[in-house]
Protein backbone atom coordinates (compact mmCIF):
# COMPACT_ATOMS: atom_id res chain seq x y z
CA UNK A 1 0.00 0.00 0.00
CA UNK A 2 1.37 3.58 -1.25
CA UNK A 3 1.42 5.52 1.83
CA UNK A 4 0.35 9.27 1.07
CA UNK A 5 -1.42 8.60 -1.46
CA UNK A 6 -3.15 11.84 -1.19
CA UNK A 7 -1.26 15.24 0.19
CA UNK A 8 -2.55 18.59 0.35
CA UNK A 9 -0.39 21.08 1.37
CA UNK A 10 -0.80 24.57 3.03
CA UNK A 11 -4.72 24.68 1.41
CA UNK A 12 -5.32 28.32 1.30
CA UNK A 13 -9.02 29.44 0.46
CA UNK A 14 -10.57 32.69 0.33
CA UNK A 15 -13.81 33.90 -0.24
CA UNK A 16 -15.20 36.37 -2.24
CA UNK A 17 -16.17 38.03 0.82
CA UNK A 18 -12.75 38.26 2.59
CA UNK A 19 -13.90 35.16 4.78
CA UNK A 20 -10.81 32.83 5.20
CA UNK A 21 -12.10 29.37 4.89
CA UNK A 22 -8.51 27.27 5.16
CA UNK A 23 -5.35 28.61 6.28
CA UNK A 24 -2.23 27.03 5.28
CA UNK A 25 -4.36 23.10 5.82
CA UNK A 26 -2.32 19.98 5.76
CA UNK A 27 -3.78 16.73 4.78
CA UNK A 28 -2.04 13.38 4.32
CA UNK A 29 -4.21 10.36 3.50
CA UNK A 30 -2.44 6.37 3.02
CA UNK A 31 -3.96 4.18 0.30
CA UNK A 32 -6.01 2.16 1.78
CA UNK A 33 -6.96 3.41 5.22
CA UNK A 34 -9.90 4.76 6.53
CA UNK A 35 -9.12 8.73 7.05
CA UNK A 36 -11.11 10.75 9.55
CA UNK A 37 -11.81 14.46 8.92
CA UNK A 38 -13.48 16.11 12.21
CA UNK A 39 -14.20 19.48 13.36
CA UNK A 40 -16.77 22.27 14.62
CA UNK A 41 -19.19 23.47 11.47
CA UNK A 42 -17.11 26.42 9.88
CA UNK A 43 -14.09 24.53 10.96
CA UNK A 44 -13.22 24.25 7.30
CA UNK A 45 -13.61 20.96 6.27
CA UNK A 46 -16.59 21.07 3.38
CA UNK A 47 -14.41 23.92 2.15
CA UNK A 48 -10.76 21.39 1.63
CA UNK A 49 -13.36 18.68 0.68
CA UNK A 50 -14.37 20.83 -2.20
CA UNK A 51 -10.81 21.93 -2.86
CA UNK A 52 -10.04 18.19 -3.21
CA UNK A 53 -13.17 17.57 -5.91
CA UNK A 54 -12.39 20.50 -7.88
CA UNK A 55 -15.68 22.34 -6.89
CA UNK A 56 -13.31 24.95 -5.33
CA UNK A 57 -10.04 26.75 -6.53
CA UNK A 58 -7.54 27.36 -3.76
CA UNK A 59 -5.61 30.62 -3.69
CA UNK A 60 -2.13 28.72 -2.56
CA UNK A 61 -0.97 25.29 -1.48
CA UNK A 62 -0.88 22.11 -3.59
CA UNK A 63 -2.36 18.69 -3.61
CA UNK A 64 -0.04 15.76 -5.16
CA UNK A 65 -1.42 12.36 -5.93
CA UNK A 66 0.77 9.74 -6.02
CA UNK A 67 3.66 11.79 -5.39
CA UNK A 68 2.95 13.89 -8.34
CA UNK A 69 1.44 17.55 -8.03
CA UNK A 70 -2.23 17.97 -10.03
CA UNK A 71 -4.29 20.79 -10.96
CA UNK A 72 -8.15 20.22 -10.43
CA UNK A 73 -9.96 22.32 -12.16
CA UNK A 74 -13.18 21.00 -11.82
CA UNK A 75 -15.24 17.37 -10.35
CA UNK A 76 -15.04 15.74 -14.36
CA UNK A 77 -11.22 16.17 -14.14
CA UNK A 78 -11.18 14.92 -10.09
CA UNK A 79 -13.46 12.12 -11.11
CA UNK A 80 -10.47 11.00 -14.12
CA UNK A 81 -8.30 10.85 -11.19
CA UNK A 82 -10.06 8.49 -9.05
CA UNK A 83 -11.24 10.72 -6.73
CA UNK A 84 -15.31 10.84 -5.83
CA UNK A 85 -17.48 12.41 -3.27
CA UNK A 86 -20.78 11.48 -1.92
CA UNK A 87 -22.40 14.39 -0.68
CA UNK A 88 -24.78 14.19 2.28
CA UNK A 89 -27.95 14.83 1.02
CA UNK A 90 -28.35 12.44 -1.80
CA UNK A 91 -28.12 13.26 -5.61
CA UNK A 92 -30.07 10.71 -7.56
CA UNK A 93 -33.42 10.62 -9.53
CA UNK A 94 -36.25 9.51 -7.20
CA UNK A 95 -38.18 8.10 -10.27
CA UNK A 96 -35.73 6.08 -11.97
CA UNK A 97 -33.87 2.89 -11.53
CA UNK A 98 -30.93 2.26 -9.62
CA UNK A 99 -29.15 0.97 -12.90
CA UNK A 100 -30.64 4.04 -14.79
CA UNK A 101 -29.40 6.41 -11.99
CA UNK A 102 -25.64 5.02 -11.84
CA UNK A 103 -24.93 5.15 -15.27
CA UNK A 104 -26.00 9.04 -15.90
CA UNK A 105 -23.53 10.65 -18.13
CA UNK A 106 -21.64 7.48 -19.28
CA UNK A 107 -25.07 5.48 -20.86
CA UNK A 108 -24.26 2.42 -22.58
CA UNK A 109 -25.62 3.03 -26.10
CA UNK A 110 -27.08 0.37 -28.64
CA UNK A 111 -25.54 0.87 -32.09
CA UNK A 112 -24.73 4.24 -30.28
CA UNK A 113 -27.64 5.38 -30.88
CA UNK A 114 -30.87 4.10 -28.32
CA UNK A 115 -30.07 3.47 -24.28
CA UNK A 116 -28.88 0.16 -23.59
CA UNK A 117 -30.94 -0.84 -20.03
CA UNK A 118 -29.87 -4.50 -20.60
CA UNK A 119 -25.87 -3.35 -20.75
CA UNK A 120 -26.36 -0.76 -18.11
CA UNK A 121 -27.87 -3.49 -15.60
CA UNK A 122 -25.03 -5.61 -16.22
CA UNK A 123 -22.19 -2.77 -15.57
CA UNK A 124 -24.15 -2.33 -12.22
CA UNK A 125 -24.46 -5.87 -11.52
CA UNK A 126 -20.66 -6.28 -11.86
CA UNK A 127 -19.60 -3.63 -9.65
CA UNK A 128 -21.84 -4.46 -6.90
CA UNK A 129 -20.97 -8.07 -6.77
CA UNK A 130 -17.09 -6.88 -6.65
CA UNK A 131 -17.72 -4.60 -3.55
CA UNK A 132 -20.64 -6.65 -1.87
CA UNK A 133 -23.06 -4.38 -2.65
CA UNK A 134 -26.58 -6.07 -1.89
CA UNK A 135 -29.06 -3.94 -4.41
CA UNK A 136 -31.55 -4.84 -7.11
CA UNK A 137 -30.30 -2.62 -10.21
CA UNK A 138 -34.17 -2.64 -11.12
CA UNK A 139 -35.54 -1.05 -8.31
CA UNK A 140 -37.04 2.30 -8.76
CA UNK A 141 -35.00 5.03 -6.21
CA UNK A 142 -38.26 6.34 -4.75
CA UNK A 143 -39.27 2.42 -3.26
CA UNK A 144 -35.22 2.17 -1.63
CA UNK A 145 -34.76 2.70 2.19
CA UNK A 146 -32.35 5.55 3.25
CA UNK A 147 -29.54 2.71 3.62
CA UNK A 148 -29.77 1.18 0.23
CA UNK A 149 -30.09 5.05 -1.26
CA UNK A 150 -26.54 5.40 0.49
CA UNK A 151 -24.95 1.75 -1.37
CA UNK A 152 -26.69 3.55 -4.53
CA UNK A 153 -24.41 6.59 -4.07
CA UNK A 154 -21.32 4.98 -2.74
CA UNK A 155 -21.55 2.65 -6.22
CA UNK A 156 -22.04 5.32 -8.34
CA UNK A 157 -18.68 6.68 -7.87
CA UNK A 158 -16.88 3.47 -7.82
CA UNK A 159 -18.57 2.79 -10.94
CA UNK A 160 -16.40 5.70 -12.51
CA UNK A 161 -13.35 4.17 -10.94
CA UNK A 162 -12.79 6.24 -7.72
CA UNK A 163 -9.80 4.93 -5.64
CA UNK A 164 -10.06 7.70 -3.08
CA UNK A 165 -13.98 7.97 -1.70
CA UNK A 166 -14.87 10.99 0.43
CA UNK A 167 -17.82 10.46 2.37
CA UNK A 168 -19.86 13.66 3.82
CA UNK A 169 -21.80 12.78 6.88
CA UNK A 170 -22.74 9.22 5.38
CA UNK A 171 -24.57 7.92 8.64
CA UNK A 172 -26.74 11.28 9.46
CA UNK A 173 -29.65 9.22 8.73
CA UNK A 174 -29.07 5.94 8.88
CA UNK A 175 -30.21 3.41 11.86
CA UNK A 176 -27.81 1.59 13.66
CA UNK A 177 -28.54 -1.48 11.77
CA UNK A 178 -28.13 0.23 8.64
CA UNK A 179 -25.12 1.68 9.97
CA UNK A 180 -22.93 -1.33 10.26
CA UNK A 181 -24.03 -2.53 7.31
CA UNK A 182 -22.03 0.34 5.68
CA UNK A 183 -19.40 0.12 7.56
CA UNK A 184 -19.14 -3.64 6.84
CA UNK A 185 -19.09 -2.16 3.26
CA UNK A 186 -16.61 0.26 3.90
CA UNK A 187 -13.83 -1.90 5.10
CA UNK A 188 -14.00 -4.18 2.42
CA UNK A 189 -13.77 -1.15 0.28
CA UNK A 190 -10.64 -0.86 2.41
CA UNK A 191 -9.42 -4.27 2.00
CA UNK A 192 -9.63 -3.94 -1.09
CA UNK A 193 -7.05 -0.84 -1.72
CA UNK A 194 -9.74 1.82 -2.06
CA UNK A 195 -9.36 4.77 0.35
CA UNK A 196 -12.32 6.56 2.66
CA UNK A 197 -12.41 9.90 3.59
CA UNK A 198 -14.86 9.67 6.35
CA UNK A 199 -16.23 13.68 7.71
CA UNK A 200 -18.48 12.93 10.82
CA UNK A 201 -19.41 14.82 14.00
CA UNK A 202 -20.15 11.10 15.28
CA UNK A 203 -16.96 10.58 17.36
CA UNK A 204 -18.26 7.12 18.22
CA UNK A 205 -18.28 6.18 14.90
CA UNK A 206 -14.84 7.70 14.02
CA UNK A 207 -13.29 5.82 16.71
CA UNK A 208 -15.19 2.67 15.48
CA UNK A 209 -14.33 2.84 11.72
CA UNK A 210 -11.59 4.65 11.14
CA UNK A 211 -7.51 4.24 11.17
CA UNK A 212 -6.22 7.97 11.66
CA UNK A 213 -8.26 11.29 11.70
CA UNK A 214 -7.17 14.69 10.83
CA UNK A 215 -9.00 17.42 13.15
CA UNK A 216 -9.62 21.07 11.71
CA UNK A 217 -10.26 24.00 14.02
CA UNK A 218 -11.18 27.37 13.03
CA UNK A 219 -10.24 26.60 9.22
CA UNK A 220 -6.38 25.26 10.36
CA UNK A 221 -5.15 21.96 10.70
CA UNK A 222 -4.97 21.12 14.49
CA UNK A 223 -3.69 18.13 14.04
CA UNK A 224 -3.29 13.96 12.80
CA UNK A 225 -3.44 11.27 15.31
CA UNK A 226 -3.76 7.07 14.69
CA UNK A 227 -7.02 6.34 16.29
CA UNK A 228 -5.24 3.68 18.73
CA UNK A 229 -3.31 6.28 20.69
CA UNK A 230 -7.00 8.50 20.83
CA UNK A 231 -10.07 8.82 23.02
CA UNK A 232 -13.43 10.60 22.12
CA UNK A 233 -13.19 12.94 24.52
CA UNK A 234 -9.28 13.95 23.11
CA UNK A 235 -10.57 14.30 19.49
CA UNK A 236 -13.25 16.42 21.31
CA UNK A 237 -11.15 18.23 23.15
CA UNK A 238 -8.74 19.48 19.81
CA UNK A 239 -11.79 20.24 17.86
CA UNK A 240 -12.92 22.91 19.97
CA UNK A 241 -10.52 23.84 22.35
CA UNK A 242 -12.07 22.62 25.73
CA UNK A 243 -13.82 19.63 27.57
CA UNK A 244 -17.41 18.67 26.46
CA UNK A 245 -19.27 16.44 28.85
CA UNK A 246 -21.18 14.50 26.99
CA UNK A 247 -23.73 13.44 29.50
CA UNK A 248 -26.91 15.79 30.32
CA UNK A 249 -27.94 15.62 33.58
CA UNK A 250 -31.79 16.89 33.32
CA UNK A 251 -33.82 18.15 36.29
CA UNK A 252 -36.81 15.61 37.83
CA UNK A 253 -39.98 16.40 35.90
CA UNK A 254 -42.81 18.49 36.87
CA UNK A 255 -45.30 17.77 34.29
CA UNK A 256 -47.99 20.14 33.28
CA UNK A 257 -50.88 20.45 31.36
CA UNK A 258 -50.80 19.46 27.88
CA UNK A 259 -49.65 22.31 25.61
CA UNK A 260 -50.01 19.53 21.96
CA UNK A 261 -52.59 17.03 21.74
CA UNK A 262 -52.44 15.26 18.31
CA UNK A 263 -55.63 12.92 17.76
CA UNK A 264 -56.37 10.16 14.97
CA UNK A 265 -54.00 12.90 12.24
CA UNK A 266 -54.44 11.11 8.93
CA UNK A 267 -52.75 12.29 5.82
CA UNK A 268 -52.63 11.05 2.64
CA UNK A 269 -50.05 11.27 -0.08
CA UNK A 270 -52.11 10.10 -2.86
CA UNK A 271 -55.36 8.93 -3.08
CA UNK A 272 -54.58 5.41 -1.49
CA UNK A 273 -51.39 5.88 0.09
CA UNK A 274 -51.13 7.31 3.62
CA UNK A 275 -48.47 9.45 4.74
CA UNK A 276 -49.82 10.29 8.45
CA UNK A 277 -52.08 7.05 9.85
CA UNK A 278 -54.16 7.59 12.41
CA UNK A 279 -51.18 9.07 14.72
CA UNK A 280 -51.96 10.24 18.18
CA UNK A 281 -50.13 12.00 21.23
CA UNK A 282 -49.63 14.41 23.98
CA UNK A 283 -47.04 16.58 24.81
CA UNK A 284 -47.21 18.01 28.35
CA UNK A 285 -45.59 21.08 29.85
CA UNK A 286 -42.43 20.26 32.07
CA UNK A 287 -41.76 17.32 29.19
CA UNK A 288 -39.59 15.97 26.29
CA UNK A 289 -40.95 13.90 24.07
CA UNK A 290 -38.90 12.65 21.20
CA UNK A 291 -39.52 11.47 18.10
CA UNK A 292 -37.59 8.75 16.40
CA UNK A 293 -37.70 6.85 12.57
CA UNK A 294 -36.05 6.81 9.54
CA UNK A 295 -36.73 9.41 7.57
CA UNK A 296 -39.87 9.28 5.44
CA UNK A 297 -42.06 7.92 7.95
CA UNK A 298 -44.61 10.80 8.92
CA UNK A 299 -42.54 12.95 11.33
CA UNK A 300 -42.11 15.97 8.97
CA UNK A 301 -45.47 15.79 7.74
CA UNK A 302 -46.30 15.98 11.60
CA UNK A 303 -44.50 19.06 12.46
CA UNK A 304 -45.71 20.79 9.47
CA UNK A 305 -49.41 20.13 10.21
CA UNK A 306 -48.28 21.17 14.18
CA UNK A 307 -46.71 24.76 13.22
CA UNK A 308 -49.63 25.16 10.62
CA UNK A 309 -47.65 25.03 7.17
CA UNK A 310 -50.07 21.97 6.23
CA UNK A 311 -53.71 22.33 6.55
CA UNK A 312 -54.72 19.27 4.25
CA UNK A 313 -55.01 16.15 6.74
CA UNK A 314 -58.35 14.41 9.42
CA UNK A 315 -58.26 14.38 12.67
CA UNK A 316 -57.26 16.92 15.13
CA UNK A 317 -54.42 19.03 16.84
CA UNK A 318 -54.94 21.37 19.64
CA UNK A 319 -51.72 23.66 20.64
CA UNK A 320 -50.77 25.74 23.30
CA UNK A 321 -52.12 25.96 27.05
CA UNK A 322 -55.75 27.04 25.74
CA UNK A 323 -55.71 23.80 23.51
CA UNK A 324 -56.54 25.96 20.34
CA UNK A 325 -57.43 24.49 16.79
CA UNK A 326 -54.36 24.89 14.31
CA UNK A 327 -56.79 25.32 11.83
CA UNK A 328 -58.36 28.29 13.10
CA UNK A 329 -54.36 30.02 13.45
CA UNK A 330 -52.27 31.87 11.64
CA UNK A 331 -48.63 30.86 11.51
CA UNK A 332 -48.52 34.31 13.32
CA UNK A 333 -51.39 33.39 15.64
CA UNK A 334 -49.77 29.93 16.50
CA UNK A 335 -46.54 31.83 17.43
CA UNK A 336 -48.64 34.49 19.71
CA UNK A 337 -50.07 31.26 21.26
CA UNK A 338 -46.74 30.07 22.29
CA UNK A 339 -45.54 27.79 19.75
CA UNK A 340 -41.88 28.38 18.70
CA UNK A 341 -40.45 25.87 15.57
CA UNK A 342 -36.97 24.81 14.83
CA UNK A 343 -37.66 23.82 10.81
CA UNK A 344 -35.47 20.54 9.52
CA UNK A 345 -35.22 23.15 6.63
CA UNK A 346 -33.57 26.22 8.30
CA UNK A 347 -32.62 27.26 4.72
CA UNK A 348 -36.41 27.62 3.39
CA UNK A 349 -38.64 28.09 6.81
CA UNK A 350 -35.96 28.93 9.18
CA UNK A 351 -34.00 31.95 8.14
CA UNK A 352 -34.24 34.60 5.13
CA UNK A 353 -30.69 34.18 3.52
CA UNK A 354 -30.11 37.53 2.29
CA UNK A 355 -31.44 39.09 5.75
CA UNK A 356 -29.00 40.31 8.17
CA UNK A 357 -28.56 38.02 11.66
CA UNK A 358 -30.50 40.95 13.69
CA UNK A 359 -33.31 41.09 11.06
CA UNK A 360 -33.60 36.90 11.46
CA UNK A 361 -33.33 37.06 14.72
CA UNK A 362 -35.92 39.15 15.54
CA UNK A 363 -38.34 37.92 12.54
CA UNK A 364 -40.85 36.54 14.66
CA UNK A 365 -41.77 40.18 17.11
CA UNK A 366 -40.07 43.27 15.23
CA UNK A 367 -43.75 44.60 15.39
CA UNK A 368 -44.14 44.20 19.36
CA UNK A 369 -45.09 47.22 20.98
CA UNK A 370 -41.53 46.63 23.09
CA UNK A 371 -39.37 47.23 18.97
CA UNK A 372 -41.60 49.99 17.95
CA UNK A 373 -40.83 53.62 18.49
CA UNK A 374 -43.87 55.58 17.53
CA UNK A 375 -44.47 54.52 13.93
CA UNK A 376 -41.22 53.48 13.66
CA UNK A 377 -39.14 50.21 14.85
CA UNK A 378 -36.53 50.98 17.38
CA UNK A 379 -33.31 49.98 15.73
CA UNK A 380 -31.31 50.42 19.19
CA UNK A 381 -34.04 47.89 20.62
CA UNK A 382 -33.21 45.24 17.81
CA UNK A 383 -29.32 45.42 17.83
CA UNK A 384 -29.24 45.42 21.16
CA UNK A 385 -31.21 42.08 21.60
CA UNK A 386 -29.18 40.78 18.71
CA UNK A 387 -25.98 41.85 19.99
CA UNK A 388 -26.92 40.43 23.39
CA UNK A 389 -27.80 36.51 21.97
CA UNK A 390 -24.57 36.26 19.56
CA UNK A 391 -22.67 36.79 22.73
CA UNK A 392 -25.43 34.31 24.66
CA UNK A 393 -25.10 32.05 21.84
CA UNK A 394 -21.52 32.19 20.72
CA UNK A 395 -22.66 33.26 17.03
CA UNK A 396 -19.58 33.15 15.46
CA UNK A 397 -20.17 36.61 12.90
CA UNK A 398 -18.42 39.58 11.94
CA UNK A 399 -21.68 41.55 13.48
CA UNK A 400 -25.07 42.02 13.72
CA UNK A 401 -25.29 42.84 10.30
CA UNK A 402 -23.59 40.31 8.26
CA UNK A 403 -25.83 38.49 5.89
CA UNK A 404 -26.76 35.41 7.58
CA UNK A 405 -26.29 33.16 4.78
CA UNK A 406 -22.56 33.74 5.00
CA UNK A 407 -22.69 31.68 8.47
CA UNK A 408 -21.69 28.55 8.54
CA UNK A 409 -24.31 25.58 9.12
CA UNK A 410 -23.79 25.64 12.83
CA UNK A 411 -23.74 29.42 13.22
CA UNK A 412 -26.86 29.68 11.13
CA UNK A 413 -28.50 27.10 13.32
CA UNK A 414 -27.41 29.21 16.63
CA UNK A 415 -29.25 32.22 15.35
CA UNK A 416 -32.41 30.23 14.26
CA UNK A 417 -32.28 28.83 17.67
CA UNK A 418 -31.73 31.69 19.21
CA UNK A 419 -34.80 33.32 17.96
CA UNK A 420 -36.86 30.42 18.67
CA UNK A 421 -35.59 29.61 22.41
CA UNK A 422 -36.18 33.67 24.12
CA UNK A 423 -39.41 33.73 22.05
CA UNK A 424 -41.03 32.99 25.82
CA UNK A 425 -42.98 29.25 23.95
CA UNK A 426 -45.25 27.03 25.95
CA UNK A 427 -44.11 24.46 22.85
CA UNK A 428 -41.15 24.28 21.05
CA UNK A 429 -41.26 22.10 17.69
CA UNK A 430 -37.87 21.49 17.27
CA UNK A 431 -37.17 18.73 14.46
CA UNK A 432 -33.28 17.98 13.39
CA UNK A 433 -32.71 20.99 15.44
CA UNK A 434 -28.63 19.72 15.78
CA UNK A 435 -28.62 17.67 12.02
CA UNK A 436 -25.14 18.59 10.55
CA UNK A 437 -23.70 20.96 13.02
CA UNK A 438 -20.80 20.05 15.24
CA UNK A 439 -20.42 18.90 18.73
CA UNK A 440 -19.67 21.70 20.63
CA UNK A 441 -23.08 23.60 19.15
CA UNK A 442 -24.98 20.10 19.21
CA UNK A 443 -24.35 19.90 23.18
CA UNK A 444 -25.49 23.83 23.35
CA UNK A 445 -28.66 23.91 21.89
CA UNK A 446 -29.42 20.23 23.59
CA UNK A 447 -28.65 21.72 26.87
CA UNK A 448 -31.00 24.59 25.91
CA UNK A 449 -34.02 22.56 25.08
CA UNK A 450 -33.16 20.64 28.60
CA UNK A 451 -33.70 24.22 30.36
CA UNK A 452 -36.65 25.31 29.12
CA UNK A 453 -38.27 21.42 29.98
CA UNK A 454 -37.17 22.51 33.46
CA UNK A 455 -38.75 25.78 32.61
CA UNK A 456 -42.39 24.76 32.52
CA UNK A 457 -42.50 24.80 28.26
CA UNK A 458 -43.23 21.37 26.48
CA UNK A 459 -40.48 20.03 23.45
CA UNK A 460 -41.55 18.01 20.83
CA UNK A 461 -38.09 16.68 19.87
CA UNK A 462 -38.14 14.65 15.86
CA UNK A 463 -34.17 13.68 15.15
CA UNK A 464 -32.82 11.37 13.41
CA UNK A 465 -30.01 11.18 15.44
CA UNK A 466 -30.82 8.62 18.28
CA UNK A 467 -27.99 9.42 20.71
CA UNK A 468 -29.94 12.99 20.60
CA UNK A 469 -33.44 11.71 21.21
CA UNK A 470 -32.07 8.79 23.94
CA UNK A 471 -30.00 11.34 25.68
CA UNK A 472 -32.41 14.55 25.76
CA UNK A 473 -36.17 12.80 25.26
CA UNK A 474 -38.28 12.22 29.06
CA UNK A 475 -40.19 9.83 26.58
CA UNK A 476 -40.43 8.98 23.20
CA UNK A 477 -42.60 7.77 20.24
CA UNK A 478 -41.18 5.65 16.95
CA UNK A 479 -42.52 6.70 14.03
CA UNK A 480 -42.70 3.88 11.01
CA UNK A 481 -44.90 3.61 7.94
CA UNK A 482 -46.88 6.95 9.25
CA UNK A 483 -47.92 5.15 12.09
CA UNK A 484 -46.68 5.45 15.94
CA UNK A 485 -45.13 1.50 16.17
CA UNK A 486 -43.80 2.36 19.87
CA UNK A 487 -43.68 4.33 22.67
CA UNK A 488 -41.54 4.16 25.49
CA UNK A 489 -42.37 5.92 29.14
CA UNK A 490 -38.70 6.26 30.30
CA UNK A 491 -36.39 7.03 27.22
CA UNK A 492 -33.39 6.03 29.15
CA UNK A 493 -34.75 2.44 29.70
CA UNK A 494 -34.09 2.04 25.95
CA UNK A 495 -31.54 1.22 23.88
CA UNK A 496 -30.49 2.28 20.06
CA UNK A 497 -30.63 -1.86 18.88
CA UNK A 498 -34.24 -1.56 20.46
CA UNK A 499 -35.05 1.63 18.33
CA UNK A 500 -33.44 0.26 15.38
CA UNK A 501 -35.72 -2.52 15.29
CA UNK A 502 -38.87 -0.69 15.84
CA UNK A 503 -37.71 2.07 12.98
CA UNK A 504 -37.32 -0.57 10.64
CA UNK A 505 -40.52 -2.28 11.39
CA UNK A 506 -38.73 -5.72 12.90
CA UNK A 507 -40.88 -5.12 15.91
CA UNK A 508 -43.83 -3.11 16.40
CA UNK A 509 -45.92 -2.81 19.48
CA UNK A 510 -50.20 -3.34 18.99
CA UNK A 511 -52.14 -0.25 19.67
CA UNK A 512 -53.60 -1.34 22.82
CA UNK A 513 -50.09 -1.22 24.11
CA UNK A 514 -49.24 1.99 23.18
CA UNK A 515 -52.24 3.19 24.24
CA UNK A 516 -51.91 1.56 28.03
CA UNK A 517 -48.44 2.99 28.33
CA UNK A 518 -49.49 6.66 26.86
CA UNK A 519 -52.56 6.64 29.67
Amino acid sequence: MEKNVLVMENIRKVYSNGFIANKNVNLAVDEGEIHALVGENGAGKSTLMKVLFGVEKPEEGRILLHGKEVHIENPNMAIKMGIGMVYQHFMLVPSLTVAENLVIGMEPRKNKLFFDMKKAVEMVKETAQKYNFEIDPLARICDLSVGQKQKVEILKVLLRGAKIVILDEPTAVLTPQETRELFVELKGLKAQGHTVIFISHKLNEVTELCDRVTVMRAGTTIGMRNIADVSEADISRMMVGRDIIMKIDKDEQKLGDPVLSVSHVTKFLTSEKKILDDVSFKVRGGEILGVAGVEGNGQKEISEIITGLDRDFAGDVLIGEQQKDVRDCTVRQLRESGVAHISEDRMTYGMVGDGSIADNIVADRYYKPEFQKGVLINQKKINDLADELIKEYAVMCDNRDQPIRMLSGGNMQKVVTAREFTSGASLIIANQPTRGIDIGASDFIRRRLVDLRTAGAGVLLISADLNEVLEVSDSLIVMHNGRIAAYFKDASKVSEDELGEYMLGVKKMSMEEIQEVMA
